[in-house]
């Protein structure tokens, strides 16, 4: 039975609403069709739902009313009926509706099962992900689907709004996409950028969109300031003229020269040695550069992206970055969140990196059969620390050992099979027997919310043998609360 009698909204809740602030919403987003990755993901806010609906459909569709939500994917394996998650008492809950091949829940299937922040839900060859309190604020849209938007722009264009944009531009996460709806607005400007980020979470490749969708006419020029060697940091930038030193046999433009018309790209700015940042500043300042042993200046059009992992704001407190730099280079400021807090978006990036990977490596007119549900779901669970670049090579890798197949959970890295990110403590290997006893002792956990007590009253064992199983089999039992 649906219930929304104990949907009620925190007075935090409440307080951020009258401030204008974001408040959490209940998430369901349709992460990945293994058959069709590249139809890429959407997502559905359940605030002030009581259910949603899932079954076979002819197309990809979802149909709101003011209390229920129905969404249709074209996956034979569904049934047209084929599950419900309602509202009950503020908990949402999976039920299967009698579907001909069942429900799971993290791999595990199940007939009723109550839904945790980031549980996997599959239905057929389709993962769902539910999550649990997604901020977003009231003008945020409800239902956002990219497939319709995105599936049909051929991979590899350029063209403002193409596909090399899109990678860089696009997220389900709400939050983030208010970012990036300001940052298209900026990107027809002059105004130079900074972004910021971990390490792998495609900051050039968010680069390279602003620069896709600025209509600039010049080339895209990309600098690690990091692997420039000290002594020619300066050479490189801004070029030399014959003669001006031993070894300088001909004139040379320089990067930044070689940006001129488009965008000069300084990845790990914070890197740039002191000197260099004082030469740097005055090509900003002065829009020309002095190439060394020249006389005069020459004059340079370029749009000026930077971005770090480092904070700078720390360094310019340390002085060990300049302040004046700094304020030439953040005329606009993003910072891209890593992976593991852009759950949402794992699916999306997977279908926009499979266009390219898997189309690239088989022939155009013959689609990727995509991924089986096992390997499909050990994508969607994996945390993948080192972001997006640790995502796209183990992609990569799969479309080689796949070979033009369907990609099964062997052609995965092996740390991705397992779920165990680098440097993790390797897992305890189960026989047959214990990895039984391990499912059964997570299913209980699950149909018991994570109570050692009810789970042990349930099984016939002492509490206390559960909590050594627990230990053991190394369950997080909060997870099921």
């Amino acid at each position: 039975m649906v219930d929304t009698l104990g949907v009620t909204l925190s007075h935090a809740d409440a307080t951020r609403r009258r401030a204008g602030l974001a408040e959490p919403h209940p998430m369901l987003v349709l992460s990945l069709e293994c058959s069709r990755p590249q139809a890429l993901s959407a997502r559905w806010s359940l605030q002030g739902l009581a259910a949603v609906h899932l079954g076979r459909g002819s197309e990809r569709r979802a149909e709101r009313t003011a209390t229920e939500l129905t969404v249709r994917v074209p996956d034979r394996w569904m049934s047209s009926k084929h599950a419900r998650i309602e509202n009950s008492f503020g908990r949402w809950v999976l039920v299967d509706t009698d579907s001909k091949n069942g429900s799971a829940v993290n791999g595990q299937p199940t007939r009723r099962a109550v839904l945790a922040d980031g549980d996997v839900v599959e239905l057929g060859h389709t993962l769902f992900l539910f999550l649990e309190r997604v901020p977003m604020h009231d003008d945020d849209a409800l239902d956002v689907d990219l497939g319709a938007d995105l599936a049909a722009t051929p991979a590899g264009a350029t063209e403002p709004g193409g596909a090399d944009a899109q990678r860089g531009l696009v997220t389900l996460v709400p939050e983030y996409a208010r970012e990036l709806t300001r940052l298209r607005e900026v990107a027809c400007s002059e105004i130079s950028l900074l972004i910021e980020g971990e390490s792998g979470t495609g900051k050039e490749v968010l680069a390279r969109a602003v620069h896709a969708v600025s209509g600039r006419p010049g080339p895209f020029v990309g600098v690690n300031c990091g692997a420039l060697p000290a002594n020619l940091v300066e050479s490189e930038l801004f070029g030399y003229k014959k003669g001006a030193f031993s070894g300088a046999a001909a004139d040379q433009l320089g990067l930044v020269r070689a940006a001129d018309g488009g965008t000069l790209f300084l990845d790990e700015i914070g890197d740039l040695p002191a000197a260099s940042q004082a030469a740097l500043l005055r090509v900003l300042q002065e829009r020309e550069v002095m190439p060394i042993g020249g006389t005069r200046p020459v004059a340079v059009d370029l749009r000026v992206i930077a971005a770090t992992h480092r904070d700078l704001d720390e360094m310019i407190a340390a002085q060990q970055f300049r302040h004046d730099l700094f304020a030439r280079l953040a005329g606009f400021r993003i910072e891209v969140p890593p992976l593991s807090e852009r759950r949402a978006d794992v699916g999306l990036l997977i279908g926009l990196l499979h266009r390219r990977i898997f189309n690239a490596s088989g022939p155009a007119s013959a689609p990727h059969p995509g991924f089986d549900v096992e390997a499909a779901r050990m994508l969607l669970r994996y945390p993948w620390p080192l972001n997006v670049r640790e995502l796209e090579q183990a992609l990569a890798t799969s479309a080689v050992l796949a070979k033009g197949g369907e990609v099964t959970s062997e052609h995965l890295p092996e740390h991705v099979r397992v779920g165990r990110a680098p440097g993790a403590p390797r897992p305890v290997v189960l026989s047959d027997a214990d990895q039984k006893q391990r499912d059964e002792l997570v299913a209980s956990l699950r149909e018991h919310h994570g109570n050692i007590s009810a789970v042990a009253r349930a099984l016939g064992k002492d509490r206390k043998q559960i909590q050594r199983w627990v230990k053991r089999f190394q369950i997080d039992t909060s997870e099921f609360r």
